[in-house]
């Protein structure tokens, strides 16, 4: 089990896991990495949670204000050679009890059908796809997923 830690986005720690991140999407989105990298930008995140195993940073994911009572969950990423032992799950969880402490009822999100892994993340953790929302409403590789959050 990782350690997690509740930081912001001026943590070193989490802004090398981003730029991983970035990395990794950069070859998975290919021409279309532009247009989703403009919407993934770290400022303006209320929570972020970074992973540790030892003194090594190995996951990361944040959230920011989507609504009045809902919060949009933001730049999940666990190492390559860390996944598989659900790190990424409990960053999850431990984002939603954040988002649940800060008033929000519901997490949305989006991802993309180039990364099933997420997807099933997502479905395994409650979420349901909802329809696309705001700039990914008429983008035809995204999916845009909800879950009610019990503050």
């Amino acid at each position: 089990m990782a350690n997690l830690i509740r930081t912001d986005a001026e943590c070193e720690d989490f802004r090398a896991l981003v730029s991983m991140l970035d990395d990794e999407l950069r070859l998975r989105d290919g021409e279309d990495h532009y247009f989703f990298a403009q919407f993934n930008k770290i400022v303006g995140l209320s929570g972020v949670v970074v992973a540790y195993d030892g003194e090594e940073a190995i996951g990361c994911g944040a959230f920011k204000r989507f609504s009045e009572t809902e919060a949009e969950i933001k730049r999940m990423f666990v190492r390559v050679e860390n996944r598989g032992q659900r790190i990424a799950a409990q960053i999850l969880k431990e984002l939603e009890n954040w988002v649940g402490e800060s008033g929000f009822s519901a997490c949305v999100l989006e991802t993309g059908f180039k990364q099933p892994e997420a997807i099933a993340l997502y479905t395994r953790s409650g979420y349901g796809i909802m329809p696309n929302y705001g700039q990914y409403a008429d983008v035809g590789n995204s999916v845009c997923m909800r879950k009610a959050i019990n503050s």
